[in-house]
């Protein structure tokens, strides 16, 4: 009986291609709830999105976060997002590309905000959390730090925090650690 149901739909899509066009792929409810996520996105000027391997492939694309206030005012930063078919079930992963001198950003790229973690609800969205990395870069957070030395430098000495950052995105060394230029 089951290979009769199998054998009926094997007809119907075969049917269905018939017409000569390629077979149409179907989207997981995941890639529906992204789409209409992205097709609402309200983002500031601070912020611009682009698909790096098409328009058709919406679970992987880039941010582009250049903030116009706050310690990091005049850097690009960029952030690759890679979406689990199971959103909004499971939170994007979200990595930033740009070597980085930040609390909530290790100097792998990995992102430290609450949202992408313990805090990610299915009723959150891409909108939600592209706003909460531009929160990150005008009031970077030194009390849930992935770079520690940072988030020292920023509880104790903000001026040199400042002078570190603008070091950082001017593209030169802070401590051991050299930064490219992200101005």
């Amino acid at each position: 009986m089951i290979k009769l149901f199998k054998i009926k739909d094997q007809k119907r899509e075969d049917a269905a291609n018939s017409n000569g066009s390629a077979p149409v792929k179907k989207q997981s409810a995941g890639e529906l709830r992204l789409h209409k996520d992205i097709s609402e996105l309200n983002l500031p000027k601070s912020a611009i999105i682009s698909f790096p391997n098409g328009k058709d492939d919406l679970l992987n694309f880039e941010i582009s976060i250049r903030p116009d206030e706050g310690y990091y005012q005049g850097g690009t930063f960029h952030f690759t997002f890679h979406v689990s078919p199971s959103y909004p079930h499971e939170p994007p992963k979200v990595k930033c590309k740009t070597k980085v001198y930040h609390p909530n950003i290790d100097l792998e790229g990995n992102v430290c905000l609450n949202i992408l973690r313990e805090d990610w609800k299915p009723v959150l969205n891409i909108n939600t959390v592209i706003y909460g990395l531009i929160l990150l870069f005008m009031q970077p957070n030194d009390e849930d730090p992935l770079n520690h030395d940072a988030a020292a430098v920023l509880r104790d000495n903000p001026k040199l925090f400042e002078t570190n950052v603008r070091r950082a995105i001017a593209g030169g060394y802070v401590g051991q650690n050299y930064f490219p230029r992200c101005m």
